[in-house]
């Protein structure tokens, strides 16, 4: 009878340890939403993505979070391919553009800080580029803080008629320290792509990017 009592905890103890082992880890912060049955569309949520063809340091597909209420929707009609991402001269484009023969009928590279959203996006149409993508500023970007924030209209009433996005302070501090390390005036890209449809695992995201 004692010996059919010790078996039997033996064996409560040994089930407790499998579950032990077994239960599911609750996901953290880097893997947000991998395990929650979230699909790709409902986390994607309105933002949009770029790829970049080359140089092959920087082949990654980039997520870009359109501008809330000013400029161009990015929508069906709107593609780029093998198109050039373009550093601006000067890179916050609040005056003119000095590379605007670079940028004619490409995609403006800029950061932020100086002016507002809009004037930047203003000063990149006016220089010719058929869209805008603004960073967080290089010399202030601080990587604790680094996440997508919404670009609204500053009301300053300008003609602004092309898309425009904005792409986190690390992915831009990556690519235009490559750029200016291979001696780059571009890199070539594809924008926007269809990531709506391709698992969260498979997503060719930089290394740097945690979800």
């Amino acid at each position: 009878m004692r010996l059919a009592c010790i078996e039997n905890n033996v064996i409560k103890l040994y089930l407790c340890f499998i579950f032990v082992l077994i239960s599911p880890v609750s996901p953290g912060a880097n893997d947000l939403h991998f395990y929650d049955g979230a699909s790709p569309a409902d986390i994607i949520a309105g933002d949009v993505f770029f790829e970049i063809l080359d140089p092959p340091e920087l082949r990654y597909s980039y997520r870009i979070r359109p501008a809330k209420d000013f400029g161009a929707p990015f929508n069906e009609s709107l593609y780029f391919e093998n198109a050039r991402l373009v550093p601006t001269i000067p890179l916050h484009s609040c005056s003119d553009i000095v590379n605007q023969e670079e940028i004619f009928g490409h995609i403006a590279l800029s950061e932020r800080g100086e002016c507002s959203f809009v004037f930047k996006t203003a000063k990149a149409q006016q220089a010719g580029a058929r869209a805008v993508i603004i960073t967080e500023s290089i010399d202030k970007w601080d990587e604790s803080l680094d996440h997508l924030i919404e670009m609204v209209d500053d009301r300053m009433e300008l003609d602004v008629n092309i898309p425009a996005a904005f792409l986190l302070g690390r992915s831009g501090y990556t690519i235009l320290r490559t750029l200016k390390s291979l001696k780059r005036s571009h890199a070539v890209i594809n924008f926007p792509i269809n990531m709506t449809h391709v698992p969260m695992s498979k997503m060719n995201q930089p290394p740097w990017v945690a979800w």
